[in-house]
């Protein structure tokens, strides 16, 4: 959830904005956000909704937008964030975390750049300040007077950022980056003097000394006109110091907060913060550790201290970090974060980017400000946590580097790792300081069970219960497990289940090795599953992935979803699986082993049906993705459909299941091919081609690759055409121009022997583009006039069209301007379906650019400005600015100039 007055007023939810209804709703909400944490009277709310007199209802309306503001929050599940509209006496308070609230993580970031030394760190902080920016602050809302006086002081907080950001990158000698953020500003903003005189002052140290005292003269000017005034001191002396040839002071002769006035701010809102908390729960009935524990605080004083947990596999680390984690919240201010780095998983480990990405989500960053690099990502969260007093917990660490990369910035941070490996590279680099944790001594073993089961039951049987305590070997995971078999049975005896226990002595005797003993305790929880949960669990053991929903317990089973969740429901209920979100479950990977170990002959089964999972649910969310868009193969032979396929209700939806299991249909793959299973690795792959499309350079390459030695040890050429077309294109955008080359040159025939004509056509096209680019210009056009003809004869009005775009390009750079026409009329006459308003506005543009290019100038700009509207409408921006550019080499239109500068800064920001 996220409250939003930078912009349009709104909440916004992960199913979308909130539906708020009126404007002075959105006001209320606006006065409420404003002064958030902190009681608003019904007077004020009045001003706020009012500019006149207020009705004699009055306070009855405002009664009427809280209960219904209040019932859209309760909708929105606003509870679980901390959020809550209350009434206090004659007023109402509405209780949010901060971090909730983007003008207030807007301040806070402001705060950190001013802080920053480097001014390179500043720009960092400043651009993300500013983007959380999506209009003019409280749009949307009526604006009372109590609320233009809070607008206008958001937005002079925003303008003094801009001025701040210009001198950031001054002192970073970039000055052109500086003039361009200020001469979008000072168009919108003419009577500015301050943002003048920045813009005058960057623009004459980018060399650019002619159009520096041109601006000054246009704001003389302006000034005198609409005002009747002189140009200020900021103004005059900018134009002395440029007059002159003096650049002025040194551009980073002082550090960016300490030049020019200081952002105005909105008051921050009183009430007790609400520190971010990503920790799981404490654990229940821990016992014992008081020396590890009182290690732990020993080890967590000090500068930036990592405190390491180390120990053998079901030692209860996990448990001890969260209990410590747990017990002295006051002494993390700013909250805690964890994450499991699931390092000694078969599941394997999460990118780490994912990792960075959830703690910067936590810490407040938009979602889409979060850097795609791991490098800006952590260089980021080092930033933010720079101030902060913080804990982060880092679970099933397997090395050092993976930790290093994790490490909080400020030096009042706490990081807690856990890991089964010394990690003494982690104590070399960054003096961690280790907390061996050894099993649990038998008294302490015998208290746990007392935890779970009740000291009356164990005071029964003081013996019995010291038998489980040493048969279990003192592992934490062990006990607990059979202490949930006691717990839920109450009529059996604690030395019925110490003999059935020390039958398992030949497995017991090995409790000192990693596994062994936790799969003597989960045999004997297993033995009183019902058939069906037994049955699941051990197919479970078979995903090759890490998480599981009911459509792949079903697949893995060869059941239907509802059966499929009512055993995970049992599994839970036992302690073998863990449900992490509704309708999402996990294995630990200590029962991972022993699922396996239940019925190793189904192996390849239940790995098949969960392939063909993968490839239903695959092949409904590219449908979904890309409605009407071409099949990329036939199923296999032996292709069995699951009992039940998950729906996807739009793009977004199935766009977003693309990328959260992109790991798993990796991994899931990587199966296939290891077990001889090709023919399914290759198509799992490739149907993921819309997040491909989508992310290019998302280092798709090495599972195209994984996808290429499937289809060619299947020694099928429809794949491998189809997986080189593909690879050869993600290649082309990566930069690796020569390798795209030498695979794609295979693909057509390849298409051609598998009797694919539209593979065939695909191939041709993303070859063209290649030799276009590699200087091979007539090939090129004949490859992509190839295409053309194929697709034309199949009726594919899709690819026909995009090969008739790139073949217009091509004539139009081979200097054939006709021809150019001719292909892109012939392309715009295959539309106008709303899918392909991208590519209408590429068409658009070569016919522009071709009459330009024959000397008809009113009909190119015309068609070059409509080119850029469609763009425009599409969210193109690409499009946009490629439409818009050629319009400035022939026109100096001011709106041509400013839609270009727009669409270039909506780039940047996206990027």
């Amino acid at each position: 959830m996220e409250f939003r007055l930078l912009g349009t007023v709104s909440v916004e939810t992960l199913t979308g904005p909130l539906p708020l209804g009126p404007a002075k709703r959105r006001s209320l909400l606006a006065a409420l956000l404003l002064s958030a944490n902190t009681p608003v009277s019904i007077g004020r709310l009045t001003d706020c909704l009012w500019d006149d007199e207020p009705p004699s209802q009055a306070r009855g309306v405002i009664q009427g937008h809280v209960s219904r503001l209040r019932a859209l929050l309760a909708g929105a599940d606003a509870e679980a964030y901390g959020v809550e509209l209350a009434t206090v006496g004659d007023a109402y308070v509405l209780r949010a975390p901060e971090t909730l609230l983007d003008s207030q993580r807007f301040e806070e970031l402001l705060t950190l750049a001013r802080e920053q030394r480097d001014p390179a760190d500043a720009v960092l902080m400043l651009k993300e300040a500013l983007s959380l920016w999506q209009g003019p602050a409280l749009s949307g809302a009526f604006a009372g007077p109590p609320l233009r006086v809070a607008a206008h002081s958001l937005e002079e907080s925003r303008l003094a950022t801009v001025e701040q950001l210009s001198r950031a990158y001054g002192a970073l000698g970039e000055h052109h980056r500086a003039a361009a953020l200020l001469t979008a500003e000072t168009a919108a903003h003419p009577l500015r003097e301050s943002l003048a005189a920045e813009l005058m002052l960057a623009l004459f140290r980018a060399g650019r000394q002619s159009e520096a005292l041109d601006r000054f003269h246009r704001t003389r000017r302006l000034l005198a006109d609409e005002l009747g005034i002189d140009p200020g001191h900021e103004l005059a002396d900018a134009y002395a110091l440029i007059l002159r040839g003096a650049p002025g002071p040194p551009a980073d002769a002082t550090p960016p907060e300490a030049s020019g006035p200081s952002p105005a701010a909105v008051p921050p809102p009183a009430g007790e913060p609400h520190p971010v908390d990503l920790l799981p729960r404490a654990p229940r009935g821990f016992h014992g550790r008081a020396t590890e524990l009182a290690a732990l605080s020993r080890s967590a004083a000090g500068e930036a201290p990592v405190c390491l947990v180390t120990g053998p596999a079901g030692v209860g680390k996990t448990a001890l970090a969260l209990q410590w984690a747990h017990r002295s919240p006051a002494l993390f201010p700013d909250g805690r974060l964890f994450a499991d780095l699931r390092g000694f998983s078969a599941a394997g480990e999460p990118a780490l980017i994912d990792v960075l990405r959830e703690f910067l989500l936590a810490l407040g960053v938009s979602p889409r400000r979060v850097p795609e690099s791991v490098p800006a990502a952590a260089a980021l969260f080092r930033s933010l946590t720079a101030r902060r007093r913080l804990l982060v917990v880092l679970d099933n660490a397997r090395d050092s580097a993976t930790v290093r990369t994790l490490l909080p910035g400020g030096a009042d941070c706490v990081t807690l790792v856990t890991s089964r490996h010394r990690l003494e590279g982690l104590i070399a680099s960054d003096a961690a300081r280790p907390v061996p944790l050894d099993t649990l001594e038998t008294d302490d073993g015998t208290a746990l069970l007392a935890g779970v089961l009740g000291e009356e039951r164990v005071l029964a049987e003081p013996v019995a219960a010291r038998r489980l305590s040493e048969l279990c070997g003192g592992l934490p995971l062990a006990l607990r497990v059979t202490a949930a078999r006691l717990a839920g049975r109450p009529r059996w005896t604690l030395a019925a289940l110490a003999g059935e226990l020390a039958d398992e002595r030949g497995r017991l005797a090995y409790l000192d090795v990693d596994d062994t003993g936790v799969a003597a305790a989960l045999r004997l929880t297993v033995q009183h599953l019902p058939p069906g949960a037994v049955h699941q669990l051990a197919r479970l053991g078979h995903h090759p992935g890490g998480r599981y929903d009911p459509y792949a317990a079903a697949a893995l089973a060869g059941t239907d979803p509802v059966t499929a969740r009512a055993a995970l429901e049992q599994l839970a209920a036992a302690h073998l699986v863990t449900e992490t979100a509704p309708g999402r479950w996990v294995l630990h990977d200590l029962v991972r082993l022993y699922a396996r170990s239940l019925d190793p002959a189904s192996a390849r089964e239940a790995l098949i049906g969960v392939l063909d999972h993968c490839i239903a649910t695959a092949l409904a969310a590219a449908d979904t993705a890309e409605p009407g868009g071409e099949p990329c193969f036939v199923l296999p032979e032996d292709y069995r459909r699951p009992s039940a396929v998950r729906d996807f209700a739009d793009r977004a939806e199935a766009m977003r299941w693309l990328a959260t299991e992109r790991e798993d249909l990796a991994l899931t793959a990587l199966a296939a091919r290891e077990a001889g299973l090709d023919d399914r690795a290759w198509r799992i792959i490739l149907l993921q081609w819309p997040q491909m499309v989508w992310r290019a350079r998302d280092s798709w390459s090495p599972l195209l690759e994984l996808a290429l030695e499937s289809a060619r040890a299947e020694k099928d050429a429809y794949a491998e055409s189809r997986v080189l077309a593909l690879l050869g294109w993600v290649l082309t955008e990566e930069g690796r121009t020569t390798e795209a080359a030498a695979l794609l040159e295979h693909s057509p025939a390849l298409a051609r022997e598998a009797g694919d004509p539209l593979g065939e056509a695909t191939a041709l096209i993303n070859l063209a583009i290649v030799q276009a680019e590699l200087g091979s210009l007539p090939t090129a056009v004949e490859n992509c006039a190839r295409a053309v003809a194929l697709a034309r004869r199949e009726g594919d009005r899709h690819t026909e069209m995009l090969a008739l775009q790139h073949l217009a390009r091509m004539h139009l750079t081979a200097h054939r301007p006709e021809e150019a026409l001719a292909c892109s009329r012939a392309g715009l006459d295959l539309g106008p379906e709303h899918e392909e308003a991208a590519r209408r506005s590429l068409l658009l543009a070569v016919c522009g650019e071709a009459h330009l290019a024959l000397g008809e100038e009113e009909e190119g700009v015309r068609l070059l400005d409509r080119a850029a509207q469609e763009a425009e409408r599409a969210g193109y921006d690409e499009g946009a600015v490629r439409s818009l550019a050629a319009l400035l080499r022939v026109s100096a239109r001011a709106d041509f100039r400013r839609r270009h500068d727009e669409a270039l800064r909506r780039i940047a920001e996206e990027s």
